[in-house]
């Protein structure tokens, strides 16, 4: 029995648009209201009716005093009242009253609408709502639908920004100007950089100016403007510039003095920058424009924990200095592992402290960039999470969560969040760092070893069981089970002929691929193609390709007779790229074009290691070396050989590599040394000269050349 407390609405009732600009939420509130009832809603119109029925009125209203992105629900004893100053605020009214209701909508294309007879309403409530920040931008599968982004009350960037992101290749393209007028662009180590302008060229800012006019008069309804560095780390060093600099705290300084005229030539438009790299921090004893709006990219930060002064001082301190020097204040978040859309990323915890933390910090708008159109792993939780706390970064998230377990994946829901929850745990106990471009392998001692995964693929099986009459359900089961199918691949190339490993060791003692593994990579492929996962990173690896490149590794192995033999480092590798330590260069596994499996690096410094040969029948030394220019890694100069005998050290060879060229491929590059000499050494020592400083066509201030190697191979020719 209802309570003389709430107001009954059915279908019998009515829905009052007040106006015509409250038309469109009225339709929208009767389009999901008829579904939810076994009959159509009665009556829509624009008069209140006599009759003693509930009614709900819908009305764009300055009486209340609203702010544009405001609105109110509240009733009296009778009918319920949706009130906003605009059409699009109204329409968001219309959703949060579903949402009470019980309706959800968890993607684009799962919408749960209760069936019932009646609905009921608070009587003589009111409660205003306004989102925790002004501009909310997500960057995932659901959010190319209107329905999804207008539910969520989410605004959409492809519509908003006339010019987006890194602009400054778009409005002096270097392909156009270089040539022909180097000095627009910067002067960066000694040399004219085609990867950003010079600051204090007037000729700049009228090219910039002409250009912006034309977009502007081709984009009219949009709301921002561009104007940002590109996506490198090069600034200009010529003499005015970095004066600038050095009056105004870094090259920020003669950045913002640039913006500024800008800003002045278009007084009335909305133009954003990114705060990002070397421009990360605000300048000092300089004011902003008004109209010039901040998105800061913190892109360096630990995922994996709430962002405190304690863990985060140098980030926390930034954001404040941000927060009162900057007229507009956004954000960009990076919320998935954009190296690896398949991997399991535990990093949804900290979402909602660190939310909080930028609204207090006077964050106004925040873009949470994600997977773009590639519906990666749990896709659908983390862009229905993060619209939610965009709006109200004071949600129940647990609750909201489970809410959102139990509408998507129905009787799985209980094993899914114990899923979650054990990768979260697991990720906590281990207190490693969560980095947005890490990995499988990188993560095989912390969130995702081998017993871990075990736990998780039982977890899955459970939940797959759960829902097997149900062909919907237990397919998103079965995308989840992709990443972990995609870590076992992963970590199976790394751990080679051990165990984990892709490759087992036959009778002949060769090694091949283990029975089954390739087709269970060529059923993932065709997997994620079925569910429209068509990249596997931001790097735009497709499943096809992962399958092509799967074949090639398996072609790849190698079996010498320096298996497994003792190795000694005399210079240690760098700390990220140790791989599997001394043993990785003599494991048997070829490294391929990933650096993050199998090769073994060396920053900044001269690799040097002993192999104990101990008078091994062998004429020829085969050593592989990473060419990825991308990231600095670089063949060597040059490769020196030393064997030990009678207690001395004597050189073998010298070996000159090749002239190092510009390549944008990632490939690998070998070098054979012939001497009969190596079986009388007990052991042998390897010396690599690297590249003495990065080649002009990748210099970049305190970038060191690498050096990456493996395998090292021992054969008799």
């Amino acid at each position: 029995m209802i309570a003389q407390s709430e107001i009954i609405i059915s279908n019998k009732n009515s829905i009052i648009s007040k106006s015509e600009d409250s038309q469109s939420a009225a339709l929208l509130l009767k389009k999901y209201l008829d579904k939810a009832f076994a009959k159509p809603f009665d009556n829509i119109s624009e008069n209140k009716k006599e009759e003693d029925l509930s009614e709900i009125i819908l009305e764009i209203s300055d009486l209340e005093k609203l702010k544009p992105n405001e609105f109110i629900i509240k009733s009296d004893s009778k009918s319920i009242y949706l009130i906003a100053q605009n059409p699009k605020y109204l329409r968001y009214a219309v959703h949060t009253l579903l949402e009470i209701w019980e309706f959800r909508k968890f993607t684009s294309t799962e919408t749960y609408i209760p069936k019932v007879e009646q609905l009921t309403f608070s009587k003589n409530t009111k409660k205003s709502y306004q989102p925790s920040f002004d501009y909310r931008a997500l960057f995932y599968p659901d959010c190319y639908d209107e329905d999804f982004r207008e539910w969520h009350k989410l605004d959409w960037q492809v519509d908003d920004f006339g010019i987006w992101g890194h602009s400054f290749s778009v409005l002096v393209p270097p392909k156009e100007y270089f040539k022909t007028n180097p000095k627009l662009f910067a002067l960066y180590e000694g040399k004219r950089n085609g990867e950003s302008l010079c600051m204090t060229n007037d000729t700049v800012v009228d090219l910039i100016e002409k250009k912006m006019t034309k977009i502007i008069a081709d984009t009219p309804n949009a709301q921002f403007y561009s104007v940002s560095q590109n996506d490198d780390v090069v600034y200009c060093e010529c003499t005015e510039c970095r004066k600038m600099n050095e009056k105004h705290g870094g090259p920020q300084g003669s950045f913002y003095y640039f913006l500024n005229k800008i800003a002045t030539h278009f007084p009335k438009t909305k133009i954003t920058t990114l705060a990002y790299l070397h421009t990360l921090k605000p300048p000092v004893n300089l004011k902003i424009a008004p109209n010039i709006y901040t998105i800061f990219c913190p892109i360096e930060l630990n995922r994996g924990k709430t962002i405190t002064a304690q863990n985060s001082a140098s980030f926390v301190k930034t954001l404040e200095n941000w927060s009162v020097t900057s007229p507009h204040f956004f954000l960009w978040d990076y919320t998935v592992q954009f190296s690896n859309y398949m991997s399991p990323f535990p990093n949804l915890e900290p979402f909602q402290n660190n939310y909080k933390l930028f609204k207090k910090n006077k964050v106004k708008g925040i873009f949470a960039q994600g997977y773009s159109d590639i519906p990666g792993d749990f896709s659908e939780l983390r862009q229905y999470l993060l619209a939610k706390l965009l709006w109200d970064t004071d949600i129940d998230i647990k609750a909201v969560t489970a809410d959102f377990l139990r509408g998507f994946y129905g009787k799985a829901a209980p094993f899914v969040g114990n899923y979650l929850t054990l990768l979260t745990e697991n990720q906590n106990k281990s207190n490693a760092y969560l980095d947005i471009y890490s990995g499988p392998v990188q993560a095989r001692n912390t969130f995702l070893t081998p017993e871990a995964m075990n736990q998780y693929d039982q977890l899955l099986e459970k939940a797959l069981a759960a829902v097997e009459e149900d062909k919907t359900l237990n397919s998103r089961v079965q995308k989840l089970r992709l990443a972990l199918e995609y870590v076992f691949f992963e970590q199976s190339k790394f751990y080679g002929k051990n165990q984990h490993g892709m490759f087992v060791v036959n009778s002949k003692g060769e090694k091949e691929v283990k029975k089954g593994l390739t087709e269970r990579v060529l059923k993932f492929t065709k997997s994620c193609n079925e569910f429209g996962i068509y990249e596997l990173s931001e790097g735009g690896l497709s499943p096809d390709n992962y399958y092509k490149e799967w074949l090639e590794i398996c072609k790849n192995n190698t079996t010498h007779l320096g298996e497994d033999l003792k190795v000694n480092f005399i210079t240690e590798p760098s700390g990220d790229f140790k791989g599997k330590g001394n043993l990785g260069l003599v494991d048997g596994t070829r490294g391929y074009k990933d650096f993050n499996i199998n090769w073994i690096g060396w920053y900044g410094t001269e690799p040097s290691f002993e192999i104990e040969t101990k008078k091994l029948d062998f004429n020829t030394l085969k050593l592989n070396f990473l060419d990825d220019q991308r990231h600095w890694i670089f063949i060597p100069k040059k490769i020196i050989i030393y064997g030990y005998e009678n207690q001395k050290w004597k050189l073998v060879e010298e070996k000159n590599c090749d002239n190092l060229t510009e390549s944008d491929q990632i490939t690998t590059k070998s070098w054979e040394i012939l001497n009969e000499k190596f079986s009388s050494f007990i052991k042998i020592k390897i010396i690599i000269k690297p590249q003495t400083e990065i080649p002009n066509w990748r210099k970049r201030k305190n970038k060191k050349p690498m050096v990456m190697i493996d395998e090292i191979e021992l054969y008799k020719k």
